[in-house]
């Protein structure tokens, strides 16, 4: 039997490498990259967000507001095993997301709307009647 003596510091490096890649190595490291980007626009009338989403069918969306929490999520099955052919390499990856948004009484939920296209997910949060005034224009003396 030969003995091998491992120098600490060189051990140390490859075991905090390899302890901190945050890749596609289990489902919680998988899941931190799952969340889709957005963008977030304020109007007078109401905010607008925008999901880069591409290549989903929108009935696998689903949106719910409750008590003042907006979620949007995304779940996707694994499709069944075709039995005419076998695959070889498979990349496509249909990976769930759920996202979530404190909104606050100034938005009117009752019309919340959302839209799907060329791989954006679209919502439009409407801004309550009262909530929509225009800048006052202070006159000065």
């Amino acid at each position: 039997m030969t003995l091998v003596k491992q120098n600490a510091a060189f051990g140390n490096l490859f075991d905090e490498l390899f302890n901190n890649i945050p890749a596609a190595w289990g489902k919680e490291a998988q899941n931190a990259f799952a969340s889709p980007a957005t963008n977030i626009h304020e109007t007078t009338d109401g905010y607008h967000l925008e999901l880069n989403v591409p290549g989903r069918n929108k009935e696998d969306f689903a949106v719910n507001v409750d008590k003042g929490l907006l979620t949007i999520s995304y779940e996707k099955k694994e499709e069944a095993e075709n039995k005419d052919y076998k695959t070889v390499r498979k990349e496509f990856t249909f990976r769930s997301f759920k996202r979530s948004f404190t909104i606050d009484d100034k938005i009117n939920t009752e019309a919340i709307q959302a839209k799907y296209e060329n791989g954006i997910l679209k919502l439009y949060l409407p801004k309550k009647e009262e909530v929509k005034v225009a800048p006052k224009q202070i006159s000065i003396q």
